[in-house]
């Protein structure tokens, strides 16, 4: 085996490359360690392009193999990885989202990058390695691309910035960013924060930027050494004449299009160009390829938003639909919109409409992540959708792709800061949004909309949350540049600007930051300039969400259900749940309460109905009373013997009444003034180190000798030996 490795240090911690021929026919590949985490990284271009495609062809995996963790994961009946999971989704998308801007969007060759996890320690996420390795594994590749980039993840832990925290130090940080990049610019934020500010944060991008530099010295040292010559790649341009053509015919009506501001009539009036540009293109222009043509016309519409919105003076930018450049678009908040969901609201802004619901169960109810880096119980979930019928589509319904689970995540993440805690709240919190119309920045509509809902449900949320789209429109040459910020971007903003940049929080602070890029990467100037346009743009729509409902609702949903939390001795735990579960199954199927034990005695009761819950509390409190001396209480008679009666004082709970606490009297049989099934007043007298209590009659009322016929009716006798008592 042929190797070659590098290192450097990285926050205090070896980051080591090893390049092998491991994956001799993968065009690039690489292994990173970074502590004992280790990942391999491949990079393959295919020899020829893709015919009869519009777009660049990359595909980017991340896989999670079980054995690196070292368990035996998977289903009882299927011990090999599935699917991917929700958590190597959102790798995979960090990986694309960094690496894609740095192609030449003209390949049509395809490329694909798998990333597998070998080994993971308890310390380092496979995340920032995984990324690295990609750069690597493309910047030594002969593949052509424009890296290599950078990656750190910023944790702000005890009030300072930190470097690639570890996964102990991330559980309380109050920032947690994982930010890419290179040459002094950003091209890729991910961000989970705790109400910071905006000067805060830009602290953080000076930190990242700085640590990226660095790092990406570090690969272009690597690549100068053993890097190999890039493949020259032909791409197809359109000929001189067909552009003439194109914009003496075209331009003009094109550009008229753009700018009708209803979103379905745009489209169809540019798809009508479009098909009319298409039957010029293949009548005059036979020998040119189709894409060639359609490629023109999505470039003469990228140059039009561009021009329009850059050259101007300020003031006089022209949007798609006439908006100014911080100007946000029609918005409209109503909550209370499903009548039997625990909480829902509705919220519009421009033609993007999403409906979202709030769900509360019990703690039961929690989310188990058995996964390679995380194993924990998660009790708030929000959950994306994105029907085809939101873009007036038709497209087969097969579940979450990767863009939903990436949306409901950063909306998750968003709302995650303003979630109560379970021990404030205990109930299992599930907010699903559903993308009813969709014009550009759905997932911060749904985080509006499902603030509404949550508040709506009457979950006391700790301040409203909500989210804007930002982007960018930038004209860049060398190291001069022009460019306009935009406010709440939409759909040809979106998919013809530089950068969507969405920003989510409450009136205090950020929550959360996604920000991906179509160019190399976006200064730092602009970026802090975004967070200050982004702030004043969150604090308007929280304004119009704040009028429709200005606080949760004071009391829970009617259709929500109802706990009740108590505490137990944890050596009572036992009585409660019974020989193989017996006696709390026997309360869950008298009160129809759900009952969840955790191992320090907390009980949370669930009931549908508050009065099944405090039913089944009820009985708990009675099955695990502690008692106190002197505490005065009834019983019934359940056993006599020769020496006293043992008298039931709460369930599967008794005592005992020695013959001498009976009366004030002497008794001689325990028969003349006691039988089974008698109910008495009785006081505690004694509870031992064993639990065993002890009672005494007379101290509350002396009980009276029985009649013959009374004793008789008892049907008990004792003996004045050892013995079980007999029946007559």
């Amino acid at each position: 085996m042929t190797t070659k490795k590098f290192s450097t240090e990285v926050a205090g911690r070896a980051l080591e490359v090893e390049f092998t021929n491991m994956a001799e026919h993968a065009n690039g590949s690489c292994l990173v360690r970074y502590g004992d985490t280790v990942i391999l990284a491949t990079a393959v271009q295919s020899k020829s392009a893709r015919e009869g495609i519009d777009f660049f062809p990359l595909t980017v995996d991340y896989e999670e193999k079980f054995y690196a963790a070292g368990r035996i994961l998977g289903s009882r009946f299927v011990r090999r990885e599935g699917k991917a999971s929700d958590e190597a989704i959102l790798v995979s998308r960090l990986i694309d989202r960094s690496i894609r801007p740095l192609f030449s969007q003209k390949v049509r060759n395809e490329v694909q990058v798998i990333v597998l996890a070998l080994s993971i320690d308890e310390n380092n996420d496979p995340d920032i390695p995984a990324i690295l390795g990609a750069s690597l594994a493309l910047g030594t590749s002969d593949i052509p691309w424009n890296g290599p980039i950078g990656a750190v993840r910023i944790g702000k832990i005890n009030n300072e910035l930190k470097i690639n925290p570890t996964y102990q130090e991330r559980a309380d940080a109050a920032l947690d960013t994982v930010i890419c990049g290179k040459d002094g610019k950003i091209n890729m934020i991910e961000t989970g924060a705790q109400e910071i500010s905006e000067e805060e944060m830009g602290k953080a991008l000076d930190l990242a930027a700085s640590e990226i530099d660095k790092l990406c010295e570090f690969q272009q040292s690597i690549i100068r050494e053993i890097g190999s010559s890039k493949r020259s790649l032909e791409l197809a341009e359109a000929p001189e004449e067909m552009k003439k053509e194109f914009n003496t015919t075209m331009r003009s009506r094109v550009e008229e299009a753009i700018y009708i501001k209803e979103k379905t009539q745009r489209y169809e009036t540019l798809n009508l160009h479009r098909h009319e540009w298409g039957a010029i293109a293949e009548e005059r222009f036979s020998h040119v390829h189709k894409t060639i043509a359609d490629g023109l016309f999505e470039s003469a519409v990228d140059e039009t938003v561009h021009q329009n919105i850059i050259a101007p003076q300020i003031g006089q930018e022209k949007r798609p639909d006439g908006r100014k450049i911080n100007e946000l678009r029609k918005l409209f908040a109503k909550a209370n919109i499903l009548p039997r969901t625990h909480g829902s609201g509705l919220f519009y802004r421009g033609e993007t409409h999403i409906l979202s619901a709030a769900t509360l169960g019990p703690p039961s109810d929690v989310q188990l992540i058995e996964g390679m880096e995380v194993r924990t119980k998660k009790r708030f979930m929000h959950h994306y959708n994105f029907p085809p019928f939101s873009v007036g589509e038709i497209k087969p319904m097969r579940g979450p792709g990767r863009r939903d689970i990436g949306h409901g995540a950063l909306a998750e993440r968003a709302l995650m800061a303003v979630i109560p805690e379970a021990k404030d709240f205990p109930y299992t919190i599930r907010v699903v949004s559903e993308t009813l119309s969709s014009n550009g920045s759905s997932s911060m509509g749904s985080v509006c909309a499902s603030t509404l809902a949550l508040m709506d449900a009457g979950i006391p949320i700790k301040a409203p949350v909500a989210g804007v789209a930002m982007g960018l429109m930038l004209s860049a040459q060398g190291r001069d540049y022009k460019y306009k910020i935009l406010t709440d971007i939409q759909g040809p903003e979106d998919h013809h600007g530089d950068m969507d940049f969405k920003v989510a929080g409450t009136k205090e602070g950020i929550t959360a930051v996604q920000m991906d890029v179509k160019v190399d990467g976006i200064p730092l100037k602009i970026l802090k300039e975004a967070f200050a346009q982004a702030r004043d743009a969150r604090l308007q729509i929280l304004d119009v969400m704040l009028k429709e409902l200005s606080a949760p609702r004071p009391e829970l949903s009617p259709n929500a259900p109802r706990i009740i939390t108590i505490k137990i001795n944890p050596d009572k735990i036992k009585d409660v749940i019974g020989p193989g579960g017996k006696i709390i199954n026997a309360i869950i199927a008298n009160t129809g309460a759900e009952i969840d034990i955790e191992q320090d005695g907390t009980v949370f009761i669930t009931g549908q109905k508050e009065e099944n819950a405090k039913k089944a509390e009820e009985e708990i409190k009675l099955l695990t009373k502690e008692f106190e001396i002197g505490e005065i209480v009834s019983g019934k008679v359940t056993r006599i013997f020769p020496f006293g009666a043992m008298v039931e004082i709460a369930p599967k709970q008794e005592g005992l009444v020695h013959i001498s606490e009976l009366a004030n009297f002497r008794v001689n049989e325990v028969a003349d003034v006691i039988s089974p099934g008698d109910k008495i007043v009785v006081q505690i007298k004694e509870v031992d180190d064993q639990g065993r209590i002890n009672l005494s009659a007379k101290a509350v009322k002396s009980l009276e000798l029985k009649s013959p016929e009374a004793r008789k009716a008892g049907g008990i006798v004792t003996q004045k030996h050892f013995g079980r008592p007999r029946r007559r």
